[in-house]
């Protein structure tokens, strides 16, 4: 697995749904990037300034995630982001 440095997180999208909740199937196109994602990996944290950054996010935690934050990677055939924990606005639980 891939072991990511300092603050950086790496995550999994959660694939979105098809169908609205109306009922309405969406093609390929015209879905959203999914915005909730899966925390495979996090970084130690870094010092910043003197200052210790603490990471809260964990493994196993689903996220929410901005938009196009990230660098996209394919590793071991999965499509994975690597992004920092600023660009996680929040996590769900």
């Amino acid at each position: 697995m891939l072991k990511p440095l300092a603050d950086r997180v790496v995550i999994k999208m959660i694939e979105s749904e098809e169908t609205t909740k109306s009922g309405i199937i969406l093609s390929s196109g015209s879905k959203e990037k999914p915005q909730i994602a899966e925390v495979l990996e996090v970084g130690p944290g870094e010092i910043i300034d003197g200052k210790e950054v603490k990471m809260t996010v964990k493994k196993g935690d689903k996220v929410v995630v901005n938009k196009y934050a990230g660098t996209e990677i394919k590793y071991e055939g999965e499509d994975l982001i690597i992004v920092r924990q600023s660009d996680i606005l929040a996590i769900v639980e």
